[in-house]
């Protein structure tokens, strides 16, 4: 509850009001920090993308994949930037998305180009059974815009069974990903809606992915309470 709470209003580890019963702020940070190191998020997510797809809901004919940027208040560590440690002004982490139903999520605190985040991206999506049949964890096809527009990378995802529909530089403007483009900015204002992913407050970038972690396994909770109770 306490780790939930620091999630929905953004605030700091150490100014959680101890009179409502929440205890030491750094107590929650660790158990955070020890629940994201045995995996408890990604089994969680796994378990939610199951019954997901014993009932058929998860659409795997297609994904589109994103990134967004936040502003990070805190410089980070030198473990985490190699080289010289930039300034916390000049920090523009992304937050690489496979949406719709969130899949996974990469978060990166360096600046690299979109491309390079691909292929991790794909790997991070876990094998999800749910129905009779070997367990599914790529989409037919994959959408992307610009920023994804590489020949090399097009001949990998063909190599992986993967269709990709790349928007492509120099033509006319739009991302050419037609009505399919909503799905990926509306999966990264769902993430927004939670205030501690605004701004980036962690330093390490382990403790990062468990924040985006629990909130991706608390979208991905809602349309399987739905099922519940439809």
């Amino acid at each position: 509850m306490r780790v939930l709470f620091v999630l929905h209003t953004g605030i700091q580890w150490e100014y959680l009001p101890q009179e409502l019963g929440f205890g030491s702020g750094m107590t929650c940070w660790r158990r955070l920090t020890a629940w994201n190191e045995a995996g408890v998020w990604d089994e969680l997510h796994l378990v939610l993308l199951q019954k997901r797809r014993s009932k058929d809901k998860p659409d795997w004919s297609r994904a589109v994949i994103d990134s967004s940027h936040v502003r990070a208040a805190r410089r980070g560590s030198r473990a985490d930037q190699p080289g010289r440690p930039r300034t916390a002004g000049q920090q523009a982490p992304r937050r690489h998305r496979r949406p719709g139903h969130p899949a996974r999520g990469v978060a990166d605190q360096r600046k690299r180009n979109d491309v390079t985040q691909l292929l991790p991206l794909l790997d991070k999506i876990p094998s999800v059974a749910g129905v009779v049949g070997r367990p599914r964890h790529t989409p037919d096809a994959l959408l992307a815009d610009r920023g994804y527009d590489h020949d090399k990378y097009r001949r990998l995802l063909w190599q992986r069974g993967i269709r990709p529909v790349i928007a492509e530089r120099g033509v006319e403007h739009g991302s050419g990903l037609g009505i399919f483009r909503w799905v990926v900015e509306r999966t990264i204002a769902w993430l927004h809606g939670f205030l501690r992913l605004r701004i980036r407050w962690e330093r390490r970038d382990d403790i990062h992915e468990a924040v985006l972690g629990l909130a991706t396994c608390l979208i991905t909770h809602r349309p399987v309470r739905h099922l519940r109770t439809s």
